[in-house]
């Protein structure tokens, strides 16, 4: 099927649906919510398709009048220039297009569960840990997304073992997917003395919130054992045994909540924790079936797969996914990432769009 007969039949499908919604016999509550969502998915493609076809006519027009002999040399003139602006501007409508028109990733539109760990490098990984769990919080305030601490396992002196948060709000995944995986600090550590440069690095899982319809988890699948909370260094958090811990015995995937006092709030907690890594991980084997076959990827989706570098003395951010270098690393760190996530995205639509061609 050719560009202008698939654009034409989307078309076709959003003035169906559009007259489905205004009929008097309208569908069932379930039907028409459906719909609704369909319609509104389907809009931003109509109004490219139309601003795509608008520019097609009028150059149609103008090379009209360009070849008309009564034209005088001045209206040629104009319409020659103008015609030659459209031609420019085509690719980018066409390109615009392909992109609505790539398949949906269905969890784009989800919240996210972000999961921030510390790795190689002892106390300085636990800080830059801590310092790349409040920079995704300030981005996620710049969002006007809602950020819920979930679980917060502290060192003592500022540093975070593991950081669990729930993210929520506009298209959270969608901003946030390409986020997973080994991210590498290189700067001077405050306890160094010597001024020598030290190198660590933090491990992030951003999933997607898995709802209960997206993943079935079978009661005799789970293991939870209850325990006493305890903070850093083994100090008391409460004295009654509300920590949980949950084992999903099929996949192995164990999650640990104590935040809370009550037994009923970590666990459910825990669950929402256990679903979306098991979502997560679900998804991760069909990309991975997918990547086989695949020559662009920028998300693998692997966590042990390096793929940014913090240099503080040079103040610059390397993406190695898409050599990206931005010489800016302190508003990056104040949670300014659209330049990056833009970057990431555009490149993952380019590899999508090679992929057709």
């Amino acid at each position: 099927m050719s560009l202008d007969e698939s654009l034409t039949r989307v078309v076709a499908r959003y003035e169906e649906l559009g007259s489905l919604l205004a009929s008097p016999n309208a569908p069932s509550s379930g039907d028409f919510a459906r719909m609704s969502k369909e319609y509104a998915d389907l809009t931003s493609v109509v109004e490219a398709i139309n601003r795509l076809r608008k520019a097609q006519s009028e150059m149609q027009d103008l090379a009209s009048l360009m070849g008309e002999e009564e034209s005088d040399a001045e209206m040629k003139s104009i319409a020659e220039e103008e015609f030659r602006s459209l031609k420019e501007k085509l690719p980018e409508l066409e390109r615009q297009v392909q992109i609505l028109l790539l398949p949906k990733d269905e969890a784009d539109e989800k919240n996210a569960i972000l999961e921030v760990r510390a790795g190689t490098g002892g106390e300085e990984a636990a800080l830059f840990a801590a310092d790349l769990f409040r920079m995704y919080q300030r981005y996620a305030e710049a969002k006007r997304w809602k950020f819920e601490i979930m679980s917060l396992n502290e060192t003592g002196i500022g540093g975070f073992k593991e950081a669990i948060a729930s993210i929520s709000g506009r298209d959270v995944f969608a901003r946030l997917k390409f986020e997973s995986g080994v991210h590498r600090v290189q700067r001077v550590p405050d306890t160094e003395s010597g001024g020598r440069i030290h190198t660590s690095a933090a491990t992030v899982a951003v999933m997607p919130e898995a709802e209960e319809v997206d993943v079935k988890i079978e009661d005799k699948d789970l293991r939870i054992d209850v325990f006493r909370a305890s903070g850093p260094g083994g100090q008391s958090v409460n004295t009654t045994d509300s920590a949980i811990r949950i084992t999903h015995i099929p996949s192995g995937i164990v999650v640990s909540q104590q935040d809370e006092k009550s037994q009923h709030k970590n666990k459910a907690k825990a669950m929402r924790v256990l679903r979306s890594r098991l979502y997560d991980h679900q998804r991760q084997m069909l990309d991975n079936e997918r990547a086989a076959t695949r020559k662009n990827q920028v998300g693998s989706g692997d966590r042990s797969e390096r793929i940014r570098t913090y240099n503080f003395p040079q103040g610059r951010v390397t993406d190695h996914r898409i050599n990206l270098t931005l010489h800016k690393l302190d508003r990056i760190m104040d949670g300014e990432l659209d330049e990056m996530v833009d970057a990431l995205t555009a490149e993952d639509q380019a590899g999508k769009l090679a992929e057709l061609s």
